[in-house]
């Protein structure tokens, strides 16, 4: 079976080869023969029906300063020319984001877009993860100073993060004694519209915070993340470092937990992040990372599974 892919990412010039999972996911799929091209966002288009980009054929290979071709760009039809769309541009999920996926959704039922573009915007990853409260560390969704300080005062120190933030931005602990909470969340109000999440802050996160990677539902692997000295983010993206790890009871329980939906929702790539083998804090289905170092621990082709699954599904919608 052979391919046409539309890899919707940020600029392919930028990307860091060695850790990039949509880079690893290109090349999995250069390997099993499907045709490559790469576009923007921005460079989607809409009339009459007619979804398009202005993209390029694009071929992969893992050298670093030399890790891409471009061929001559090409008006492509997402609906009628693609069979699969990989919306893999990093966050953040803001208009733009969202407009992709309204736009995208419409060749939904022509073309297989993973993760499917309805289920990713009704699913951010600091507020999905709400249905599954009983599985997180107690959490406020407030913009509210009185609010906060309330919580704090039943639950001592906390974390203050963004709703819609990623990578590890922007997350602050305030101890139990609320330091330089009020301005903080004065900070925050006047940064975004929409409320923030404050959490408990569990301190446990010093032994790491564990991205866990779900393929089609099924668990396809995980590594431990580690803050960095001085820090409470154990985030890739900022300093943290990963190790070998393994499932928890409770880390599978969870798991189990999500697989229905996630099926069900056509989210066919997430990574979930729970600390202290118990505690859920994201789900990841905008632009999920962490295939390449759960690899390189595990020795396991999680780029492979994915693809099994992409054509899996691929095939059930043709037949």
């Amino acid at each position: 079976m052979t391919l046409t892919v539309a890899v919707q990412m940020d600029p392919i010039a930028g990307i860091n080869i060695a850790g990039d999972s949509t880079f690893a996911l290109m090349l999995a799929a250069q390997s099993r023969g499907h045709r490559l091209f790469h576009y923007q966002a921005d460079d989607l288009n809409w009339s009459d029906g007619r979804l398009w980009a202005r993209a390029n054929p694009v071929t992969v290979q893992r050298v670093v300063g030399n890790h891409f071709r471009l061929g001559d760009p090409v008006s492509l039809d997402l609906g009628a020319e693609a069979d699969v769309v990989l919306m893999r541009q990093d966050p953040p999920f803001d208009l733009g984001y969202i407009t992709a996926t309204h736009l995208l959704e419409r060749i939904a039922d022509r073309t297989l877009v993973v993760n499917d573009p309805k289920s990713v915007r009704d699913a951010p990853e600091k507020v999905w993860v709400l249905d599954f409260a009983r599985f997180m560390p107690p959490t406020l969704v407030t913009r509210s100073l009185d609010e906060a300080r309330a919580f704090l005062k039943t639950h001592g120190a906390i974390v203050v993060k963004p709703l819609h933030g990623n990578g590890g931005k922007a997350i602050f602990r305030v101890g139990a004694e609320g330091e330089n909470l009020s301005a903080l969340m004065e900070v925050f109000n006047l940064t975004w519209r929409e409320p923030h999440m404050i959490q408990a802050f569990l301190p446990d996160v010093a032994k790491g915070d564990k991205r866990i990677v779900l393929v089609d539902g099924e668990v396809a692997g995980a590594i431990n993340r580690l803050p960095g000295e001085g820090e409470i983010r154990s985030n890739l993206a900022v300093g943290g470092s990963a190790e070998k790890t393994q499932l928890t009871a409770k880390e599978r329980e969870i798991c189990a937990a999500l697989a229905p939906e996630l099926k069900r929702r056509g989210l066919v790539f997430v990574g979930i992040d729970v600390i202290g083998g118990e505690w859920l804090t994201e789900i990841n289905v905008t632009s999920p990372t962490g295939i390449v170092a759960i690899e390189k621990f595990d020795g396991t082709d999680i780029a492979g599974m994915i693809w099994d699954a992409i054509e899996r599904r691929h095939a059930s919608r043709a037949a």
